[in-house]
């Protein structure tokens, strides 16, 4: 991972698969960049999110476990320039959906999802990550990441893990393991 901190992209076209950085990448996010168990898919994530999360890792603002444990030394020495090309390289691969969720719990994952739980005062899902969980700018793409993955990161921002960022603490600590098992669970379905 040490490499990755020392290699600068220098610009123009986007990073070779090959390259030093990408395959440190892979090591943990997969050859073709999906993600696994605990690391997410970096494929057809929104660019201006990884390059804020590779900034927030490096200035460890994005705190939970396995980022002070995998990230953080990894981004150490990562300049902005190198941020840009990798995001720019991981966004344009083609996502595929992990499709591993819970399908009976899909029901009430979309309703969460697209209306919100009102009696909750929590807006619906899609104002901020779009209608498909495709994301917007530097809000992320949910859609058809792993269910453990989501499920996590939503236990860590309701225990008040990378706390910096917008409404996602306040949010999730609202939501019941039900709601986040639901919710988890459809949007590992979406495509």
């Amino acid at each position: 991972m040490a490499i990755l901190a020392i290699v600068c992209f220098a610009g123009g076209p986007l990073l070779a698969a090959e390259s030093v950085p990408i395959r440190n990448c892979t090591w943990c996010h997969g050859t073709a960049a999906q993600g696994f168990t605990t690391a997410p898919r970096l494929a057809g994530q929104r660019p201006q999110y990884i390059m804020n999360q590779l900034l927030s890792f490096k200035r460890h603002t994005r705190d939970n476990p396995l980022s002070k444990e995998n990230m953080w030394d990894a981004v150490a020495n990562l300049s902005p320039q190198s941020a840009r090309g990798l995001a720019a390289y991981f966004s344009s691969l083609p996502p595929r959906a992990a499709n591993d969720g819970d399908p009976a719990l899909t029901a009430i994952g979309k309703k969460i999802y697209e209306l919100g739980i009102p009696d909750s005062n929590i807006v619906s899902c899609l104002v901020c990550h779009g209608p498909n969980a495709e994301g917007v700018r530097e809000i992320p793409r949910l859609a058809g990441l792993t269910y453990s993955y989501l499920k996590k990161r939503l236990e860590q921002w309701g225990e008040g893990y990378h706390a910096v960022a917008g409404p996602m603490p306040r949010i999730a600590s609202t939501l019941s393991p039900h709601e986040i098992n639901a919710l988890a669970s459809y949007l590992s379905f979406i495509k």
